[in-house]
């Protein structure tokens, strides 16, 4: 059976979830590994979906005549 990819917001979800349990420090030495290795793999995930979606923005941003103009995004300088 095929996993399912978790969404971006899904992932956050997960990982804050796991931040929270680390933090804690209440886990076991290895269930506290196990977790720091998901929530890396989650933060590469969402890192990754990130930059996909912002590329997708620069693609879609066109001027005046057609042709794509590089703006920066809102807040950035």
């Amino acid at each position: 059976m095929a996993v399912k990819k978790k969404t971006f917001e899904e992932a956050m979800l997960r990982l804050e979830e796991i931040v929270n349990r680390l933090e804690r420090g209440d886990a076991p030495l290895e269930e506290s590994m196990s977790l720091f290795e998901e929530g890396t793999k989650l933060a590469a995930s969402c890192s990754k979906q990130l930059d996909t979606a912002e590329q997708k923005v620069w693609k879609l941003s066109k001027g005046q005549d057609g042709t794509p103009v590089q703006t920066p995004m809102e807040g950035e300088s």
